[in-house]
């Protein structure tokens, strides 16, 4: 779908009549969305400052910028790493202040800038100035947003500075793989485990399931998983077995068609995946929506969302928990939305089936961890796909100006967040919501 005020203040005079009118300018977003790499920062230029900070983080942070371009003295940054681990009183928040404003003066459109935060005070004064940090974080990112640039945060649980636990945080955070998220700030705790590349086995390759895959996000993340070597499962409802075949033989993968809300669909779904040996990815994408004002629903249209959004996906994690099918060190991911965080008008039952995957994840995660496996949920924004463009023309532009960046999303954007929660290195990552939402003013 074409986002007509995108393409047109892209000419210069489109970028002046805008202008005179007051309408927004969105930049167009630099995306990276290839297969992992095992050097996601090479070639980038990568500065890294440290305001209130003596130690550990920055001998680890010159290593990791070591790997990329590098920044010249004076010259143009596309990746920000700010360690504000040490601003824990009012002097250190004033050297965030000053350092992140020189820093961002060499900042390029399109540019990433990632925070460190800490979760360890000592006294509730520490613990209000790192809390500071994600105020700041998330008012830094709407500011940037007109630039089509980024800002995140990640709150670094104790003994979470690792290198090998940093550098799997900006391959994803400080690179173009996270176009449309900003203004996040997650919890990024401490694993035993070894951080094994992204790239893929091609020799044993994992196995993932995408429910809902005949088209939009589902199709854009079983293509984004099978560019990284797994061996993706694509299931629908029958109706859509001619797309599902199609994708299925496009990415080399194996297709299931069931009705996730019938009686069986847990069964098949387990009987299918026992031939493969257990599933290592899992992505409840699918999903259905029966608007309607709470005091016009029906019965049926509050069913009907329940039964596929929420009792389907707790009836295949039943069964496949039951047989043992979820393997050691598996990702699950589960598609919620900024309906589920926000509300939205019309959508009751919707927003009650999207909103309970978030508490969800936050529980089953604590069961999946002695598995080494981890669960979190992606929570979408406007993305542009054949749903939202149904909508009516002021409703849809309105979904695409309201956040940081000033336009829809792409499904291959919600693809590209996954692909990385999918990945071994995303393990500090469990039991969270992700928004790809440009930092959406909704629920923000």
């Amino acid at each position: 779908m074409t986002d007509r005020l995108l393409s047109f203040v892209q000419h210069p005079l489109g970028r002046r009549v805008a202008r005179a009118l007051g309408l927004p300018q969105p930049v167009r977003l630099l995306r990276r969305q290839d297969a992992w790499s095992d050097k996601e920062l090479a070639g980038r230029a990568v500065l890294a400052i440290a305001p209130g900070s003596a130690e550990p983080l920055p001998s680890l942070l010159a290593a990791i910028v070591a790997q990329g371009a590098g920044a010249s003295a004076g010259g143009s940054v596309q990746s920000l790493v700010v360690d504000a681990t040490g601003c824990r009183d009012v002097a250190a928040l004033r050297a965030l202040f000053e350092q992140t404003q020189l820093a961002l003066s060499r900042l390029r459109p399109g540019g990433r800038v990632l925070v460190l935060s800490s979760s360890v005070a000592v006294d509730a004064s520490e613990a209000a100035c790192l809390h500071a940090v994600r105020g700041f974080v998330r008012a830094l990112a709407k500011e940037i947003g007109r630039r089509g640039a980024t800002a995140n945060a990640l709150v670094l649980q104790e003994g979470a500075a690792s290198q090998a636990s940093l550098e799997a945080a900006l391959r994803f955070f400080a690179t173009d793989r996270s176009a449309y998220v900003s203004g996040q700030v997650l919890n990024w705790r401490k694993t035993d485990e070894p951080m094994t590349p992204c790239a893929a086995d091609t020799q044993t390759p994992r196995v993932a399931v995408v429910t809902g895959a005949a088209g939009g996000i589902g199709a854009a993340t079983a293509r984004r998983l099978a560019l990284d070597g797994l061996r993706v499962v694509c299931v629908d409802v029958p109706a859509a077995r001619h797309p599902l075949e199609a994708l299925a033989q496009e990415i080399g993968g194996s297709l299931l068609t069931v009705d996730l809300a019938g009686a069986s669909a847990a069964d098949e779904l387990a009987d299918a995946l026992r031939r493969l040996g257990g599933v290592d990815v899992l992505v409840h994408n699918a999903g259905i929506t029966r608007d309607r004002t709470l005091a016009r629903m029906s019965a049926a249209e509050w069913d009907s969302v329940m039964a596929v959004n929420l009792s389907a996906i707790l009836a295949i994690d039943a069964k496949l928990d039951a047989a043992g099918l979820l393997n050691a060190g598996a990702r699950e991911i589960c598609l919620s939305s900024i309906s589920g965080i926000a509300g939205n008008a019309g959508q009751t039952n919707y927003s009650a089936t999207k909103s309970a995957l978030i508490g969800y994840v936050a529980a089953r995660a604590t069961a999946l961890d002695g598995r080494d496996a981890t669960i979190n949920a992606i929570a979408p924004g406007f993305i542009e796909t054949a749903m939202t463009r149904k909508m009516p023309l002021m409703v849809r532009e309105a979904g695409r100006r309201l956040n940081a960046l000033k336009q829809g999303g792409t499904p291959a954007d919600v693809a590209e967040a996954i692909a990385f929660l999918a990945t071994p290195p995303s393990r500090p990552l469990t039991g969270q919501v992700l928004r790809v939402c440009g930092q959406s003013l909704l629920g923000a």
